[in-house]
């Protein structure tokens, strides 16, 4: 399975939504070279699931960057160049899946988060000497979930996880970091410090797409939105419209009346 997930096309003359397959033979990235750091930009004739269980990559398409951690992985649909950036104590766990037989609800490199389901199927799948690939059935696990939710890597650090893990359970907290370290007995600079190294995203940052995510399990509850808004800890109605919009291109109610067709189709 790792060596055919390491095939990739030379992405010379290649267009995003060609046959990649048509362009050029197959060749095989060397492991010592991925070993060390990563591989140039290519393009591969199928789609691909990136999990990285140990350490951090970065994968870059059409020059934006994602960053892939154990519990944020990435779809890589066929035919769209990319390249990568390794940790150097990276674990990389591919996927692949033949655009003929796999559907994928994806046209574009998308970042989604690890459900512990996906994460112990994908460890199981490591272990095991009799993997079956093409795999229908792990390829609809590996789909399955909200479409809409925001990566969100769970930090590792004591301080960090802790607020983390808080804040998973009441979204709505109001404690600054400066509040958080003080109860922490840590400085609000390493604690923001902490949630930078280790998820890749400022305190805030991680909180608003926490709130957002959870927004949106209450938005399909019917609840509306101002007492979401509310809920979840936003201030103002106006403040998590606008912050919803910023992240999902659209207002909370266009959201609950597309998540609504979409369910009656």
């Amino acid at each position: 399975m790792a060596e055919a997930a390491l095939r990739t096309v030379a992405p010379t003359g290649h267009e995003p939504g060609t046959d990649a397959g048509a362009l050029v033979p197959e060749t095989v990235v060397d492991d010592d070279f991925i070993a060390a750091g990563g591989h140039p930009t290519h393009v591969h004739a199928f789609h691909q699931f990136l999990y990285v269980p140990l350490g951090r990559i970065v994968v870059t398409a059409l020059g934006r960057d994602h960053e892939l951690s154990p519990s944020v992985a990435l779809w890589i649909p066929a035919g769209v160049p990319h390249s990568a950036r390794f940790d150097p104590d990276s674990l990389v766990v591919p996927e692949i899946f033949e655009p003929e037989l796999h559907h994928l609800p994806y046209s574009e490199v998308t970042s989604v988060n690890v459900s512990d389901a996906q994460r112990r199927l994908l460890l199981s799948r490591m272990r095991s000497s009799e993997v079956t690939e093409e795999d229908p059935a792990v390829f609809a696990v590996l789909c399955s979930g909200h479409r809409d939710v925001l990566p969100l890597p769970r930090p590792t650090g004591r301080a960090a996880t802790t607020v983390a893990d808080e804040l998973m359970r009441n979204p709505g907290d109001p404690r600054t970091a400066s509040e958080w370290a003080e109860s922490l007995y840590t400085s609000s600079t390493s604690l923001r410090r902490a949630f930078r190294a280790e998820t890749g995203l400022a305190f805030s940052e991680w909180r608003t797409r926490l709130r957002l995510n959870h927004s949106l399990h209450l938005l399909a509850a019917g609840h509306m939105v101002s007492t979401v808004a509310a809920r979840v800890g936003f201030v103002s109605t106006n403040g998590y419209i606008l912050a919803f919009r910023r992240y999902f291109g659209e207002t909370p109610g266009a959201y609950v009346k597309r998540s609504a067709s979409r369910t009656a189709a």
